[in-house]
This record gives C-alpha cells, structure tokens and sequence, in this order.
C-alpha cells in the first residue's frame, strides 16, 4: 500500500533535505560563483595525512590484461567447439570482462563470474576449491561464491590479482582447461 503525503508535508520534508544539501555543501566548502575569496573550511582544516606505514599498495590487473585473458580463454573454447562464456574478476573481485561466447547457454554468464570471484577469493583453482567441501559443506553458503571447477587465480608476486572463470562446457575440466589457457596469455 502506497502513503500519500499532504502537500504541507512533502513541502516540510523538501526543506528539510534542502537544508541539509546546503549544510553538507558549506562542510564540504562549497563556494558560490558571487562569494569572496574561499577561507579555509572546518572540515579542510582538520584533514590529516597519514604515513605511508599507514597505508598499503596493491598489485591489479589491467583492462586490456583482463580482455587478452578472456579473448584468449574463449578462443581456446571455441577451438574445442565449446559454447562457453568467461569472466575476469580483479583482486576484489569485482568483474573487469566477461565475454559470453555465441550459443554460451544463459546460466554461463552467472556461474562464469561466480567462479572467478571464488577463485580469486581462495587464491585457488575452483577444483581444487570443490574438493574442499566434503570437509566443510557451509563454503557453498558464501554468498557470490560456486564451487564448481572452471576457475583459476591470477597472480603477481604470490598475490592474487584476479580469477578467471569459465562456465558452459560439459564439464568443469575443460572450463578449467579454457580458464588456463587465459591466464597463459598473461604469461607471454
């Protein structure tokens, strides 16, 4: 059921948020275009740099890394006659590409950059993963996660950097086959 609001109430509450649109525009220094020269804000006065021993540098993949894996995975899958779809996910596992090859079925593209987050997560081949879970069968709850072969970790210096995944063909060997043959490419 939808709530109507009088019109005196949707106006208080249009100058409520206003107000506050201002507020944080004045904390954040905002400055009109007819306002004198900008003084030093509260909130910029009080803005600290940290050391560099307080903060940390990481290692990511590319773009144009990311699309010469996944070119370099479906090219090997369509060698094969395989109708798949791969993913590349960088280290926070968030996906950079994700090509879906012609005829790939509509749950590869899922299951492709699922398997890429897991393998990026773990630092580990999703074979390798699925083992893992006669041991410990709750793995399979993690949300974003599919513990199914077809994935492989990227990595630079022992770090992960990013997960390939692949999903479509009729097993997870070859998904994991075509996952390698991607992150292969990134080696030449």
């Amino acid at each position: 059921m939808r709530k109507t609001f009088s019109r005196r109430a949707r106006v208080a509450t249009g100058a409520t948020v206003l107000t506050a649109v201002a507020a944080t525009a004045t904390a954040f220094g905002t400055v009109s275009a007819s306002a004198g020269p900008a003084a030093a804000t509260p909130a910029a006065a009080s803005a600290a740099s940290v050391t560099s021993r307080a903060t940390t540098t990481s290692t990511h993949l590319t773009v144009d890394a990311a699309v010469k894996a996944a070119q370099a995975a479906l090219d090997a899958a369509e060698k094969e006659n395989q109708r798949v779809t791969v993913a590349v996910v960088d280290r926070n596992g968030n996906t950079l590409v994700t090509l879906r090859g012609d005829g790939a079925g509509p749950q590869s593209y899922e299951s492709a950059e699922r398997k890429a987050y897991t393998a990026v997560s773990w630092n580990a081949p999703t074979s390798e993963l699925a083992g893992r879970l006669t041991g410990a069968p709750n793995l399979k709850d993690i949300p974003g996660t599919l513990f199914l072969a077809g994935a492989v970790p990227v990595t630079a210096k022992n770090a992960p950097v990013a997960g390939i995944g692949v999903a479509g063909a009729p097993s997870g060997d070859l998904d994991e086959k075509f996952a390698r043959a991607g992150a292969a490419a990134l080696t030449r």
